[in-house]
């Protein structure tokens, strides 16, 4: 399953050959970048990614401090922004290259896994309910907008597309487990409502916009231009805001038993779960987009939003936001050594 030329040379070939934007792409036009695959991966994907972090951490900082900015752009870009850039990257997408059956095992197996490991370990590791709560999310939640920032410098509109599809599969589980952990063993409070599971999923935009591209490819039903127009300019923002927002919400605040409860999800998030996930995948005969995909998806850090989910229903918010910090910026280094560690395994 090697392909031919080096990884990086591949990469170059689908981000250029993308009508779909890439942040910061002029760095992948830089002949000094061919020196292999994980050197190559670091500057074709993860460079923008950790430039545009580091951006939103200075701007949340000192110009932009305004706590109302980020809470507005985090919803415009969950429920308008990030559901365009899917809408078209799938609509626009050839679902039969595709691979979706390895896609269904191992983004789902591995999180499953996870979950359960960490309840089991809970006597052994002395923690809280709410802090498992929150370990639990920092072990399983998918920060999508900087995998698709990464999926998008190495496959371009096509990765994208798988990326959704990826996505639209896993989170509804990775929901369904970071919930039930937290009613379970968080902090009651019940004056405080607990969303509903379903229906949150059913609202989820990312679900939905996945739903309504898949409809446009299968039916290959065109939209008008001024539409698509529209949905173009919408997506192209996508990639920005979400990553801003992403560095805008690093934060730690540490504590002694911090080493134990940070350190553990952080492994099984940055390096257990993309190993086992791209294993499985291996073994399933996976392609090459199939396994970057589904390494991208395991291996990124947890997303943002878990700090609202972990405030509903009890969980350690203090704790979640310290994960949050330490797992985006690990993740900068860790995702393409496990990017290039499955291309060697394959």
């Amino acid at each position: 399953m090697r392909s031919a030329g080096s990884p990086l040379d591949a990469a170059l070939t689908r981000s250029a050959a993308s009508s779909t934007p890439v942040m910061l792409s002029w760095l992948n036009c830089i002949d000094l970048l061919h020196h292999g695959g994980y050197v190559g991966i670091i500057m074709t994907a993860i460079v923008p990614v950790l430039l545009t972090l580091i951006g939103g951490a200075v701007l949340k900082r000192t110009l932009l401090r305004s706590g109302a900015f980020w809470s507005g752009l985090e919803q415009l870009t969950y429920y308008v922004l990030g559901p365009a850039l899917f809408i078209t990257s799938i609509g626009n997408a050839d679902l039969g290259t595709i691979d979706v059956g390895p896609l269904l095992l191992t983004t789902t197996a591995p999180i499953i896994a996870a979950t359960g490991v960490l309840v089991a370990a809970r006597p052994t590791l002395r923690s809280s309910g709410p802090a498992l709560g929150s370990m639990v999310q920092g072990a399983i939640r998918i920060n999508t907008y900087i995998g698709l920032v990464v999926i998008n410098a190495l496959h371009g509109e096509l990765g994208i597309a798988t990326f959704a599809i990826a996505c639209a599969i896993s989170v509804p589980v990775v929901n369904l487990l970071c919930v039930s952990t937290l009613t379970i063993y968080g902090a009651h409070d019940e004056a405080r409502p607990r969303p509903k599971l379903l229906r949150e999923i059913a609202k989820n935009p990312l679900i939905l916009s996945c739903l309504v591209g898949l409809a446009l490819s299968i039916t290959n039903f065109e939209l008008p231009t001024a539409i698509t127009s529209t949905l173009d300019l919408a997506a192209s923002s996508a990639l920005l805001c979400g990553t801003l927002i992403a560095g805008a919400s690093i934060s730690f605040t540490w504590r002694k038993r911090d080493l134990i409860e940070v350190t553990v999800p952080t492994l099984i998030k940055l390096a257990a779960l993309p190993l086992a996930a791209a294993s499985l995948a291996i073994a399933l005969g996976a392609d090459q987009l199939t396994l970057h995909t589904i390494v991208v998806l395991t291996a990124v850090p947890t997303a943002p939003s878990a700090t609202i989910l972990s405030a509903k229903l009890g969980g350690d918010t203090r704790l979640m936001a310290t994960i949050i910090g330490v797992q985006t910026l690990l993740s900068t280094l860790s995702m393409p050594l496990m990017l290039d560690v499955a291309s060697r395994l394959a």
